[in-house]
């Protein structure tokens, strides 16, 4: 249950994050076409970069998973 009220801009982000993290598992789950890597869309990642810029977390990762932790902790994690 999330325990954190985040703000529009931080949910946005988490929110973007959480798509970019679904959107790399699918392209490694696919199966190998034998082309090369598993590519992820560039908007995906423009999405995911503007939304933390946009909640002042951008190149502060330890600050935006604290508040990832906060809002859904990982069972198990301290």
């Amino acid at each position: 249950m999330p325990t954190a009220v985040l703000t529009d801009r931080e949910r946005a982000a988490v929110q973007a994050y959480l798509r970019l993290l679904g959107t790399v598992r699918a392209a490694f789950d696919a199966p190998p076409d034998g082309g090369g890597p598993p590519v992820v869309p560039p908007a995906v990642l423009a999405e995911t970069e503007q939304a933390l810029k946009a909640a002042g977390l951008a190149g502060n990762e330890d600050a935006f998973f604290e508040l990832l932790h906060s809002w859904n902790p990982v069972p198990g994690r301290t």
